[in-house]
């Protein structure tokens, strides 16, 4: 956007014009026949400054409400995140340090500057936007449509964007991670398991809220979007971006089908681009510290060559001490000092992977043909909180969790682990191979998810146990009588 000057303003207008502009990045250029009174208006037009990182979805909204009430504003150039907003300037202004506030300058006469002050809180900056222009159409056009107007802004920010953070933040690193290694405590962990699934329940009792009032209509209020869909389409899109995986949202097709038609108007997509939807849900950050970055080798001084000067030889005494003092070689795992098996579990994953057909007759035979009850174990394991299963996708991600923390143990090991139930709650239940003749005790220690399960050892002489091997290796469905949810290999 460019700002014209002419020769009919004054010299206090015209230097008030060139600063302003330069603080705006607006790019001025030199045309008669403009008086100062049309300055005024121009400048009025380009004067609301947006602070804040691009992409972010809270300055998305004032930006959209922007695009439908005719205002321009312009997205502060070079925010970083973390820096810009950590200035005095910026705290001045915002004393929380957010990454949304507004710079609003008035006019008065041709050369007075009056700032009027930021706004911080990204739906406090839309709702100035929204009102910059009688009107439009995005605060209603009744008292009583305003008031359902401000009744979903204030839903979708305590109950959808709240529900979504309470999921994704701590998954994302955002937020303090409770679900730690170190906790081992089992108590400890079902309390972070538990809070998960509150969170997540309370997010499917919103959505679904939602979802019953978009049934039978396609926008919140009235019958075109509003400030109301602004809003309730930012913060949905965070979600769908991050956490809201297509086979959680099907739960509420009236959402979907708002939350797209939202997506794709021309004012919103203009500032949200395109939206993908997440495929997975993220796992939890590593709790393992990130490597220090060594630091770059000095480049070394050209020496003078040195005369050779002949050490006088060491006492034999001394050379042992040397000896000594060389870096002891790492234990071995004490799987690894058990009497050589027959078994090569090796040989016994890659058959399991590559039969497709004919499972029972060939994958099922060659286990127990390969197998070495001296050398392995076989062992069931239950989920201990099988009742609070009660959410499918939590459900899941404690499964692959689980097995990702055994990871310590892929060499020596097999598992299949089975999520059992039409609906929740949900049963997990498992069978495990190990090397040797109890489960490793460095297993027992390390992976804190052991202590969730009752192990039992295998008995083999009872047919019974021995069938109940075969069908949990072959996904055998229903399983005792009931469908599977899913099924999961560690090999």
């Amino acid at each position: 956007m460019a700002l014209v000057l002419c020769d009919s303003m004054t010299r206090y207008t015209c230097m008030f014009a060139y600063k302003f502009c330069s603080f705006c990045g607006v790019e001025l250029r030199y045309v008669d026949n403009l008086d100062s009174m049309c300055l005024i208006r121009v400048l009025l037009m380009i004067s609301d400054v947006l602070h804040a990182g691009s992409g972010n979805k809270n300055a998305a909204k004032p930006l959209i409400a922007a695009e439908y009430v005719g205002v321009e504003i312009k997205l502060f150039s070079n925010f970083v995140m973390g820096v810009s907003n950590k200035t005095p300037e910026f705290l001045k202004m915002n004393p929380l340090g957010k990454v949304q506030w507004f710079t609003v300058l008035l006019i008065v006469g041709s050369c007075s500057e009056t700032p009027e002050g930021p706004i911080f809180e990204s739906n406090a900056i839309a709702r100035y936007v929204t009102k910059l222009k009688d009107g439009n159409s995005l605060y209603g056009s009744s008292l009583i449509e305003y008031a359902h107007i401000e009744q979903w802004m204030d839903f979708s920010a305590t109950e959808i964007d709240a529900g979504i953070a309470r999921w994704l933040y701590p998954r994302a690193g955002l937020v303090v991670f409770i679900f730690l290694r170190l906790m081992v405590n089992s108590i400890v962990i079902m309390l972070f398991l538990k809070a998960e699934e509150n969170a997540i329940a309370a997010l499917k009792r919103s959505l679904g809220a939602l979802n019953t009032h978009l049934a039978s209509n396609t926008y919140l209020v009235g019958d075109s979007v509003t400030l109301a869909d602004i809003i309730m389409t930012c913060n949905l899109s965070i979600g769908f971006r991050m956490i809201l995986t297509k086979s959680f949202t099907s739960e509420f097709p009236h959402v979907e089908r708002y939350f797209w038609t939202m997506v794709n108007q021309p004012n919103v997509a203009k500032i949200l681009g395109e939206v993908k939807q997440t495929d997975s849900i993220p796992p939890p950050p590593s709790t393992k510290k990130p490597a220090q970055p060594k630091e770059p080798a000095k480049p070394k001084a050209k020496e003078e060559p040195k005369k050779e000067v002949k050490e006088p030889a060491k006492p034999k005494e001394v050379e042992a001490a040397d000896e000594e003092e060389a870096p002891k070689p790492k234990p071995k795992n004490p799987l690894d000092l058990l009497p050589p098996s027959k078994m090569i579990l090796d040989e016994w994953k890659r058959l399991y992977s590559n039969t497709k057909t004919n499972f029972r007759e060939v994958a099922i035979k060659g286990f127990w043909d390969m197998y070495d009850p001296e050398g392995y174990s076989l062992w069931f394991c239950d989920y201990k909180y099988n009742d609070e299963n009660t959410v499918s996708f939590v459900t899941l991600n404690k499964v692959s969790g689980f097995l990702q923390r055994m990871d310590l143990v892929r060499k020596y090991a097999f598992g299949k682990m089975l999520v059992i139930g039409q609906e929740g709650p949900y049963k997990v239940k498992g069978l495990w191979l190990f090397r040797g003749q109890e489960i490793p005790q460095f297993v027992i220690d390390e992976c804190y998810d052991m202590e969730l399960y009752d192990w039992k050892k295998v008995d083999l002489s009872d047919e019974d146990q021995k069938e109940r091997v075969n069908q949990m290796i072959e996904d055998q469905e229903p399983f005792e009588g009931e469908p599977l949810l899913d099924a999961k290999c560690f090999k």
